[in-house]
This record gives structure tokens, C-alpha cells and sequence, in this order.
């Protein structure tokens, strides 16, 4: 039995390295769209926005992650992963996630003057709120939780 081909995989925040390991492939939100990334990839350079991230191990399993921007840098033998927020699934807090996420929407349509720059963070808070809820649900799924 051949040993599957790898990829390093870092994914850090300006707080904490949220995951280093061999991968056999990872797939990110790029602002041109969702990318897989598999070992011998050509190197590229992309923006990140909000979304989750799968990374495939040799075993199969599946690690799930939100991340609310940053950028990745693919390697020949690398893919690095700076991110401005990363959380891997089982560390987010469902329903605080949810809640959030509300909290904004509802802030959202309230905003009587429609401060460009307000909304625009708003919106921006409302997509990284639903891409924590949208890690956990997909953890859970893979799980069976």
C-alpha cells in the first residue's frame, strides 16, 4: 500500500498557530471563488474571505475551520494560511455564533441613516458569523453529531 502524497498545511492568526500538519489537500474561500489545493499545486498568492476551510488528512478525516479573511500562499510543498480570525469547528460555540449573527442582521435593518461604512462592517460581521455557524454545522455533519 503506497503512502498518499502530502502537503504542509499552516493556517495562523496574529494569536495562535490553528493548525500545522501534513494534508492531502485543502479547500479555501478566495475572493475569485472556493479553491482545492492538493500536493505539487502551482504556487499563487490569494485573498481569503469569510468562509470555511476543509483540510483532507492521509487518513481521510476531515478538519473544519472558519476563517474570517486573511490570505493564502501556496507553495510546491506548502500552503500557508494568514488569517485575520481561524477557528477550527469544534472550538465555536453554535449558538453564540447564531446569536451573533442575529445581533448584527437586526443591527443591520435598523440602521435608519444608512451609514455606508457602518453597514459595510455590519454586512462584513454578518458573513464571518454565518461561516462560524456553517464550520460547526459541516463538523457536525462529517461527525454524526
Amino acid at each position: 500500500m503506497s503512502k498518499k502524497k502530502t502537503i504542509r498545511f499552516e493556517i495562523v492568526t496574529p494569536e495562535r498557530i490553528v493548525l500545522k500538519e501534513d494534508i492531502t489537500q485543502v479547500t479555501v474561500p478566495t475572493r475569485d471563488g472556493e479553491i482545492t489545493v492538493l500536493p505539487k499545486h502551482i504556487p499563487l498568492i490569494s485573498i481569503l474571505k469569510p468562509g470555511v476551510i476543509e483540510a483532507k488528512k492521509e487518513d481521510d478525516a476531515l478538519e473544519v475551520m472558519s476563517v474570517s479573511g486573511g490570505f493564502i500562499e501556496v507553495l510546491r510543498d506548502k500552503v500557508i494560511i494568514l488569517a485575520d480570525t481561524a477557528e477550527r469547528a469544534e472550538e465555536i460555540d453554535i449558538d453564540r455564533a447564531e446569536e451573533a449573527r442575529k445581533r448584527a442582521e437586526e443591527t443591520k435593518k435598523n440602521i435608519i441613516n444608512k451609514d455606508d461604512i457602518r453597514f459595510a462592517n455590519l454586512s462584513a460581521r454578518m458573513e464571518v458569523e454565518l461561516a462560524r455557524t456553517k464550520a460547526v454545522k459541516r463538523w457536525k455533519r462529517i461527525k454524526s453529531i
